[in-house]
């Protein structure tokens, strides 16, 4: 990691701006212009045999502009992670994968995929409310994000209507906010709100510290998460002292703490190549003001599978006080089966990296079920079998009836490659 490296000027059209510039949140790039700029004319084939004939830069952006059309998320990037991209092997690069879809490498959904695999929508007493688990609730604040990533578990909301999905958004209205408050007021046995979305990053500062504060305010809630992948995608937001958005963050946490309180941001790096030393002075400020950050990564094929990246990103964000959280296995939404991974990967993942770090900073490997199960260690299957690539799970925590039905994970079909 080298301090003060502008990586954004490896692109000709940055090569002037500034680092104030850059780590500006308002600032975007228009993808099909910009990947005619930067993919080169030729490049060396891929390893995926079905992408290994796009080798030209006219191939490359047909390719991207037709899985675009297919897609159940829109594509939009920030610069930051734009920069990251390797463009001289622009097919197989592992960020490229997360967020440009390619015709070509599109495989056909799975037979038992859902729109809404996790039902939270039926779990959701008032629009935008998911309450699944005793004693904790999602509070989905918006549905935009600063970047869509192509495996969102929340493709059914989130982001706009794309040509081949009609989205049911959850605006950030306060009308709609009052009712989800008014639950959370109602019942006491909560304790733990998240508030996701969307991302946190799209709502406005004051609008962050409108639900803090709220949320803070009802005697029985204890823990407030902010979850925003703001982080990963555009960290030079957290240093930006003419942004009011951290500083509404922090000011949530320190008041949090004054009454005992914990409110934390939890985030989303998936590859060791999204932390860079912008990432670091980002991290560095939040652990400085007290702030507590732990991160999520989504378990996907060809981006980090494999025990060396995951093991990497694993150490590296424990390096900057970013706590490792969970790893997802993917959740069986449309448009994302080349992505997805058997479960036998994240079982041994888990196996093999566990012991090469420190306990407290060991990630759960969990799988969340489909049907509304809720999340659960990848190794507390009931049944696996390997050939049909069928898990079968159970949730004896869950209350009422979650708690004695049987969920079913089906692995994606085998790939030749």
């Amino acid at each position: 990691m080298v301090f003060n490296e502008r990586y954004w000027a490896r692109i000709d059209r940055w090569k002037n701006i500034t680092l104030e510039e850059f780590i500006s949140h308002q600032w975007q790039a228009t993808l099909e212009k910009f990947l005619g700029e930067v993919v080169p004319e030729t490049f060396l084939s891929s390893k995926n045999s079905r992408l290994a004939h796009i080798t030209t830069k006219a191939e490359f952006i047909q390719d991207a502009v037709k899985g675009r059309k297919g897609a159940p998320m829109n594509v939009t990037i920030t610069p930051h992670i734009l920069s990251l991209i390797d463009w001289s092997n622009p097919v197989d690069d592992p960020i490229r994968r997360q967020f440009i879809p390619s015709e070509s490498g599109t495989l056909t959904d799975h037979p038992k995929l859902a729109f809404d695999s996790l039902h939270e929508e039926v779990d959701s007493p008032v629009s935008g409310l998911v309450h699944r688990y005793p004693g904790r609730a999602l509070f989905l604040a918006t549905s935009i994000c600063p970047v869509y990533c192509r495996f969102c578990t929340r493709a059914w909301a989130v982001g706009g209507d794309t040509e081949t999905v009609s989205k049911k958004p959850k605006k950030p209205i306060l009308r709609r906010w009052e009712q989800m408050f008014s639950y959370i007021e109602n019942n006491k046995e909560l304790h733990d709100i998240v508030v996701s979305g969307g991302d946190c990053y799209y709502l406005e500062a004051d609008q962050i510290a409108f639900i803090g504060k709220r949320l803070l305010e009802i005697p029985h809630i204890q823990r407030i998460r902010f979850a925003s992948k703001g982080l990963a995608v555009s960290p030079g937001r957290i240093t930006d002292a003419s942004d009011p958005w951290t500083k509404q963050l922090i000011a949530l946490s320190q008041a949090g703490r004054r009454i005992g309180k914990q409110v934390c941001l939890h985030t989303h790096f998936n590859h060791p190549k999204e932390i860079t030393w912008i990432t670091k002075q980002a991290a560095d400020f939040l652990f400085s003001a007290g702030v507590i950050v732990r991160n999520q990564s989504v378990l996907l094929r060809g981006v980090n599978d494999n025990i060396e990246t995951m093991t990497e990103l694993i150490s590296k964000l424990a390096s900057i006080n970013i706590q490792p959280y969970y790893v997802y296995q993917g959740d069986m939404v449309h448009g994302v089966e080349d992505l997805r991974t058997p479960l036998r990967t994240i079982l041994d993942l888990e196996k093999h990296i566990r012991g090469n770090i420190s306990g407290f900073m060991m990630p759960s490997f969990v799988v969340d079920l489909p049907g509304g199960g809720g999340k659960r260690l990848a190794s507390t299957y009931d049944s696996y079998n390997e050939t049909t690539g069928v898990s079968t799970w159970t949730a004896p925590g869950l209350p009422g009836d979650k708690g004695k039905r049987v969920y079913t994970y089906y692995d994606p079909r085998p790939l030749n490659d």
